[in-house]
């Protein structure tokens, strides 16, 4: 390693010569018999933290080898992601895989906590496309009889999770998770009937069997910003 002595130069104004005194020299362990124009090579040893430093990273990329792609005994990150993002989840699997029914996805929709978290979730993601209440924009009318991949609470969990891609809906199942979307759905229904004044019709007409009154919001939610920057598309 070389190493370069710290001298301070000043001038001898008298002789006109530049002298080197020795104040703050930093002095190596070991010096070679080399001098090129004053500067002296050095043999110092680096310093022990960057040793230990390399000596890690070699253990760790050792490690790593043998249990990623030798021992198998730790899945490769790879792996694993490629199949999560080949098919989205599907809608129906997961809601028979907990044993959810319409009915309990109608139950939800009076639970305060779960229309709070569906509320929240909406705000960020959806109303960009559907608005503040609901009421379309880019996105169709939530608040409506109409609805273009069916009306029931299934239909509207199976056409959040899986998305409508070729009109630019994203497949939020994986992103957002069972209980958030259970939430979403949850919150999508005390709208029904409400009929906001909005985008035109879109699909065909629906309504549930029983026509009794649509669940009640939750108060003290907010009316959301109708014109948030952020978000995609969320149902229907």
């Amino acid at each position: 390693m070389l190493h370069f002595h710290s001298r301070q130069e000043t001038v001898d104004a008298s002789k006109g010569k530049r002298r080197m005194s020795d104040k703050d020299t930093c002095q190596p362990d070991r010096v070679s018999d080399q001098d090129c124009d004053g500067i002296e090579e050095g043999d110092t040893a680096p310093p022990k933290w960057s040793l230990w430093t390399l000596g890690g990273v070699v253990v760790f990329a050792v490690a790593s080898w043998f249990a990623f792609h030798t021992c198998g005994r730790a899945e490769d990150p790879v792996a694993e992601y490629e199949p999560a993002v080949e098919t989205p989840a599907d809608s129906v699997a997961d809601l028979d895989a907990r044993g959810l029914t319409e009915e309990d996805l109608i139950r939800m929709s009076n639970d305060s906590e779960m229309l709070r978290t569906g509320r929240e979730v909406y705000e960020h993601l959806c109303q960009v496309c559907h608005l503040s209440q609901g009421q379309g924009l880019v996105g169709p009318n939530l608040t409506d009889d109409y609805w273009i991949h069916g009306g029931r609470a299934v239909d509207i969990h199976n056409t959040i999770v899986m998305g409508v891609v070729d009109k630019g809906m994203a497949a939020w199942g994986r992103q957002l998770g069972s209980e958030r979307v259970d939430a979403v759905v949850a919150h999508l229904l005390t709208w029904r009937g409400k009929n906001i004044e909005g985008k035109e019709p879109q699909g065909e007409i629906w309504k549930p069997r029983d026509e009794g009154e649509a669940p009640e919001e939750v108060e003290g939610l907010g009316e959301g910003n109708a014109d948030s920057d952020s978000g995609n598309q969320a149902v229907e």
